[in-house]
């Protein structure tokens, strides 16, 4: 049987709970996963590429079937490229829900050999999105609240 890969893309800047809760839960229905870092130019990130693939590397440290790994142009470009033949993504809102359709759509119609799989979210984790995370960090805020127990975001805030 072929092994399931899938692909969860994202800018993850940075990776929060609600990311993490997707992973996890992803592991039930792959055989592995590859927490893919997109390089988005339209985004401002708050933290390095470097420092976003130490962050999720240091998330799943305790779990092999977790890899993580930078990429830039098409998702699914980047999926054939790996032999991975499914992306996962996270629905938060029915907003999610039509802006994911349509990519989802875009995806299979480029690959025909792509499944897009989608999770919802967990209803605690709703409202948490990075850009919120990121402000809190900008005003000095706490975001332990945010962002993966196993993850010490102060040593990324130093660097």
């Amino acid at each position: 049987m072929m092994e399931r890969i899938a692909v969860f893309p994202g800018s993850f800047d940075p990776f929060t709970v609600g990311h993490e809760s997707i992973v996890l839960r992803g592991l039930d229905l792959f055989d592995r996963i590859i927490v893919a870092i997109g390089q988005n130019t339209t985004k401002h990130n708050r933290f390095s590429v470097e420092q976003r693939i130490r962050m999720v590397q240091e998330i799943f440290a305790n779990e092999p079937r977790v890899e993580v790994a930078a990429f830039e142009g098409l998702t699914v470009d980047f999926c054939r490229s790996i032999n991975a033949t499914f992306i996962l993504r996270g629905l938060r809102t029915s907003a999610d829900f039509e802006f994911e359709r349509a990519i989802g759509q875009m995806n299979k119609m480029m690959n025909d050999n792509i499944e897009t799989v989608f999770l919802l979210t967990s209803t605690s984790h709703t409202p948490i999105n990075s850009s919120i995370v990121r402000e809190i960090i900008q005003n000095s805020g706490d975001v332990t609240p945010f962002i993966p127990k196993s993850l010490d975001i102060q040593k990324y805030l130093k660097e």
